[in-house]
């Protein structure tokens, strides 16, 4: 890196935190990266649900969105600076159920408070002032990076300079729900959980099941087909080994009262909650909004995302062709990532929409 770049994994503390529920949290921690030009614009980006603030990364050990974020990239951190935060909730140095109450010395486990994804674009906010970040040119995120997207635009149009808002849609339908209920159930029910109160290391199967029902929503049946064609190898099934393999890894790295904690933020999503109906959010909604959908993304329907979009004042959606569905905003970046790219320098991109 040259002089004007810099690369930066660190945490802020807020003093305190109210959220949505009334609760005034006290010590938060969020846990952020910083890279690229530091007198840059600054790009804010939201991780998805087991994601984490590194998005970047080293050559070493690259982050989840290295192939879209770098030098000369879409983008570019010769020329931008990009942020990202642990989400509060979370279990990768942001406050959560692992995280000590400062108030008892214990950590909060179950009983962390519920939160919101308002909660979470609140903290962020407060931890940017902190840092001394005047303004952001633009936040993106996808999945539940996107609901946190789509609220910044609501929350703080001032202090943003446009949304792209990826895989996502302006409130989690009941469909979706309904998937996030069978994977809290499977914890819960899961009795090595002991109601939150699982042992330290422990493994829980209830977090295994839940992550193979996320991971049969995130990609679509053609790829799902493609990719096994029911093989089979000591009596069992290669989409089976690989579904439980997926559940072991994140058992492995993710807390399970996180999981929980962050599910059930998602069921909150709802852009127009204590805002009127949605029609008049899209039709009041205050920041360029560049939208983009996967084809094939089962819980957050394209057509649903593309409707609110167009309602807006000043937005702008893209449907991106993949077998990846929902994943798709985590791979095939030469088919997205010149639509970031342009709409950064203020062109309109006419490559499709």
């Amino acid at each position: 890196m040259d002089a004007s770049t810099a690369y930066e994994v660190s945490s802020i503390s807020l003093p305190s935190l109210t959220l949505e529920s009334g609760t005034t949290l006290r010590n938060v921690d969020l846990a952020y990266e910083r890279t690229g030009n530091k007198e840059g614009p600054v790009i804010l980006v939201c991780h998805a649900l087991t994601g984490t603030h590194i998005v970047k990364g080293t050559d070493e050990c690259p982050g989840w969105w290295d192939g879209l974020i770098g030098p000369g990239s879409y983008i570019d951190t010769n020329h931008y600076q990009v942020i990202s935060f642990n989400v509060l909730g979370g279990c990768e140095g942001s406050t959560g159920p692992t995280t000590r109450n400062p108030d008892t010395g214990q950590p909060y486990g179950p009983s962390f408070p519920g939160i919101t994804i308002r909660d979470m674009v609140n903290a962020q906010y407060e931890a940017l002032k902190l840092l001394a970040v005047p303004r952001i040119e633009a936040v993106i995120g996808g999945s539940l990076g996107g609901m946190q997207a789509l609220e910044w635009g609501v929350l703080y149009p001032d202090y943003i300079g446009k949304v792209f808002a990826l895989a996502v849609t302006p409130r989690l339908n009941d469909f979706g729900i309904a998937f996030n209920h069978i994977g809290i159930t499977a914890i819960e029910g899961d009795p090595a959980f002991c109601n939150g109160h699982y042992r330290d290391g422990s493994l829980i199967k209830g977090l295994e099941i839940a992550r193979m029902v996320g991971m049969v929503t995130y990609r679509t049946r053609e790829l799902f087909d493609e990719r096994f064609r029911r093989e089979e190898k000591d009596d069992r099934f290669s989409v089976e080994s690989y579904l439980d393999y997926q559940g072991q890894k994140l058992a492995r790295r993710f807390d399970p009262n996180s999981y929980l904690t962050l599910l059930k933020a998602m069921n909150t999503h709802d852009i127009a909650r204590g805002r009127g109906d949605l029609e008049h959010v899209a039709g009041t909604y205050p920041s360029e909004l560049i939208s983009i959908s996967y084809e094939g993304d089962s819980i957050y329907s394209p057509e649903y995302l593309k409707d609110f979009t167009e309602k807006t004042s000043n937005g702008r959606h893209y449907f991106i062709s993949t077998e990846f569905g929902h994943d798709g905003f985590l791979v095939e970046f030469e088919k997205w990532g010149g639509i970031i790219a342009s709409h950064l320098k203020k062109e309109v991109f006419t490559g499709m929409k």
